[in-house]
């Protein structure tokens, strides 16, 4: 069957009449062929196979588009890559590649189609569509991946065992495909995973991340992380994940098994939102209950303090994983650290405990709110209800509260300079004592958020530190 439809844009006729001026051959190959039969949108980038140079190829496209677009050349691995109307063309010569056992990277050399289809990860990303005058549009399927896309199956063309042995990222990538596609990963491919889960020991960190991030980012995140934690991929990167597994009984008590209820979680917050650092939050927000977990007869199991020792936790796990350190981490730990404190205030929606939840979380009270919703996992449907009104309660009053209050990015009303000035002070602890003093009276709610009443409040403290104010 041909599907000329797929390739019908002015790109592909620029590069199939480019691969005939060199007179070779070309397709186009993998993610966008893939894409095209599943209805997923307008690709973001194309890979184009040549029966030849790859990197010649991509100059000559160049030479026939308008403007005639940079090419960036990657002698090292014989690829080139230009930019058309903000997408990435990929050019590579056709390959066979051979790997040794302690890196990724194969040795590679020139070879026909059928051995840079046979190289491929999966048989859904081995199809290719031919850009040649001969049979333009024509589908080139030797491991019938389109029945594997009509069933939803992510299978290897080769051996898997060989497969992920080889390079294994592509375990992580088999992964993310069932979790972004919600496709079965076949069970030779599940069991060449588990078999060979050490080997992902030789991938970066940051590889691996870019893996986590896609699954993360799909609509059923815990369909990739229940494959990672059944392969037993999930201990090697993640063990603070794992911890979480399994439900302790003494004397008749049990707790929830944090793993499973931590995915339910993402899977509630990936339904709301699609903020990358606040799903990472999602996932985290439990991390500390596994050092903190402990039995009293009286009142049972408790995690106490775990949001304060999880938080910790997030900071070691990104540098472990070389995650950024910068205000993303530290967003994920504030979700965390604060991520129990709308669960108490909703049993007591006062206005000074809004007032402080806001004052706290600043510009993230309504991140953290989404987090404290998606928290609520309890299959007892007047609960869910319950719980639910409780935190519409908590909405309504940071509402009502920042609209008279404005404590969201607090600045003081009466200033550090001004103190100074009044009691003809020099930097000193009193001016931090006073500070303090009108910040705690504005969110207790004993005097409102403006000067007049601050500036009294401040006279009344500096009086009471044996200041003299300065006529």
């Amino acid at each position: 069957m041909n599907h000329k439809i797929a390739i019908k844009g002015k790109i592909f006729q620029i590069i199939s009449e480019s691969a005939k001026e060199l007179n070779i051959n070309a397709f186009v190959i993998g993610g966008f062929v893939r894409d095209y039969f599943l209805d997923r949108g307008n690709a973001k980038d194309i890979d184009i196979v040549a029966i030849g140079s790859g990197i010649e190829l991509a100059q000559q496209v160049s030479k026939n588009l308008p403007n005639n677009p940079k090419v960036q050349v990657f002698k090292t691995y014989g690829t080139a890559m230009l930019r058309y109307n903000d997408i990435e063309i990929e050019f590579v010569g056709a390959r066979k590649e051979s790997y040794t056992k302690d890196s990724r990277n194969p040795v590679v050399e020139s070879g026909t189609l059928q051995d840079d289809q046979n190289r491929r990860d999966f048989t859904i990303n081995a199809l290719a569509l031919s850009l040649n005058h001969n049979n333009f549009g024509e589908l080139l399927d030797p491991f019938n991946g389109i029945t594997d896309l009509d069933k939803g199956i992510i299978r290897t063309p080769q051996n898997p065992d060989i497969t992920y042995s080889d390079d294994p990222l592509r375990m992580m990538r088999a992964i993310r495909f069932a979790s972004q596609l919600n496709f079965e990963i076949e069970d030779k491919s599940l069991e060449a995973i588990s078999a060979n889960k050490e080997r992902i020991e030789i991938i970066s960190k940051e590889r691996i991340v870019v893996e986590l991030n896609k699954i993360l980012g799909s609509k059923k995140p815990s369909i990739g992380f229940l494959h990672l934690e059944k392969t037993g991929l999930l201990s090697y990167f993640l063990p603070e994940l794992t911890d979480l597994k399994g439900i302790d009984e003494i004397e008749g008590q049990r707790h929830k098994d944090n793993f499973y209820h931590t995915l339910e979680v993402v899977d509630n917050i990936a339904k709301t939102t699609n903020n990358l650092w606040l799903r990472w939050a999602a996932l985290l927000h439990d991390i500390g209950k596994a050092p903190t977990k402990k039995f009293h007869k009286k009142i049972g199991w408790t995690f106490h303090a775990h949001e304060f020792v999880g938080s910790k936790m997030v900071y070691k796990l990104f540098k472990r994983l070389k995650m950024p350190l910068n205000d993303k981490m530290k967003f994920v730990q504030k979700m965390v650290f604060m991520s129990s404190r709308p669960i108490v205030l909703a049993t007591d929606v006062t206005d000074a405990a809004v007032r402080r939840l806001v004052f706290d979380a600043g510009d993230y009270v309504d991140d953290l709110m989404t987090l404290c919703e998606a928290d609520i996992t309890t299959k007892n449907p007047k609960k869910f209800i319950k719980y639910h009104n409780n935190f519409k309660l908590v909405r309504d009053k940071i509402v009502e509260v920042e609209e008279r209050d404005r404590v969201r990015d607090f600045q003081p009303p009466v200033s550090g300079e001004e103190i100074m000035k009044t009691f003809n002070l020099k930097p000193s602890k009193e001016i931090g004592i006073i500070k303090e003093a009108i910040k705690e009276a504005i969110l207790e709610g004993d005097i409102a958020n403006e000067h007049e009443a601050a500036f009294q409040l401040m006279l009344k403290k500096g009086k009471a530190l044996g200041l003299t104010v300065e006529l």
